[in-house]
């Protein structure tokens, strides 16, 4: 805004706010900064007549005081991936639900990066949110005791975790594919610095046995759609007709690879993603994938940070059945 000689308007502080309601600045700043410290009455006249005077407040000023900013960090391992999309957005909601902001950072995969970020952070923000953390166990607990925090799809001891039930959902994939005939199964593994790789992995090692199905790891590789690609040679070697990707994006890469090189699929090979990404469906054939409640993790998780936790049940998986599936050899 401009002043009336045309320069800018110094912006609105808590002493305007005073002098136009005949108040002191310090109960100005408790009904802002503090609610329920002043009358509720003379908490509405304040809080209207900055509103009208258009002040906003500093979180980094708030913070001199208080120690708090009501600012989250959140920090994934690749922003680029569309898993986290419904994850962030769950996130988002419930961190302006309660009138605070969340910053975005990214590791781009990088142990290095991600501590070096954190550690950026920590003094503008009240707390962390990690999301597919690749720093070590023992990187994650120093965070932790420096800030509050919680880490999303990994499990470390002596810090909040919130990870998903993936059982129920590779479960029923795994039957599917038995029902549908299949006896040899691929799992394409992810990074090597993946606590889920290796979580879905070592599920589907017990469980497939019981079901009639051996089955053989590929990877580590990349969580992307080149490195679904790069796996189609070995997956074709292993002699699996079914293949269980550690994301939706290898899965998609694993179908364009055959498409490709003239492998039919679901005829000679049928394709479960893992996550449910946007876009998922949108392959020909649509990729079968297990469904992680995203939305739910983020949401629960900057609940868990804030210390607003609900009654929400735990999340699971689930499998959705689509079109990269069939019995071997199916179709002309």
């Amino acid at each position: 805004m401009a002043d009336a000689d045309g320069g800018r308007r110094s912006p609105t502080t808590i002493y305007d706010i005073a002098r136009e309601l005949g108040v002191s600045p310090s109960t100005v700043s408790r009904a802002l900064h503090k609610p329920g410290r002043t009358s509720a009455k003379t908490e509405a006249r304040i809080r209207a007549a900055a509103e009208a005077l258009g002040y906003r407040i500093n979180p980094l000023a708030r913070a001199l005081p208080t120690g708090r900013t009501g600012t989250l960090g959140l920090i994934l391992s690749d922003i680029t991936n569309p898993v986290w999309f419904e994850l962030i957005r769950g996130a988002e909601r419930v961190t302006a639900e309660h009138g605070r902001t969340l910053v975005l950072a990214e590791s781009q995969e990088s142990p290095d990066l991600e501590r070096r970020t954190a550690e950026r952070l920590v003094p503008s923000v009240d707390g962390f949110v990690l999301v597919a953390s690749r720093l070590p166990d023992a990187g994650i607990r120093a965070l932790a005791a420096s800030k509050p925090l919680v880490v999303v799809n990994r499990l470390v001891s002596g810090v909040d975790c919130l990870v998903p039930d993936v059982a129920p959902g590779l479960r029923a994939a795994l039957d599917h594919l038995a029902a549908a005939g299949h006896r040899a199964l691929a799992f394409l593994s992810g990074p090597a610095a993946s606590w889920m790789s290796r979580t879905r992995w070592e599920i589907a090692f017990e469980e497939a046995p019981a079901r009639g199905l051996s089955i053989v790891e590929i990877g580590p590789g990349a969580p992307t759609t080149a490195g679904g690609q790069a796996a189609l040679r070995r997956v074709l070697a292993s002699g699996a007709s079914a293949v269980l990707a550690y994301n939706d994006l290898m899965a998609i890469g694993l179908l364009r690879a055959c498409r490709d090189a003239g492998v039919a699929v679901p005829g000679r090979l049928s394709i479960v993603g893992f996550d449910d990404i946007f876009g998922s469906d949108f392959t020909s054939p649509p990729i079968a994938t297990i469904r992680s409640p995203l939305g739910a993790l983020g949401g629960d998780a900057v609940r868990r940070l804030i210390g607003a936790r609900d009654a929400s049940p735990p999340l699971a998986t689930e499998f959705v059945p689509r079109g990269s599936t069939a019995p071997p050899g199916y179709g002309p």
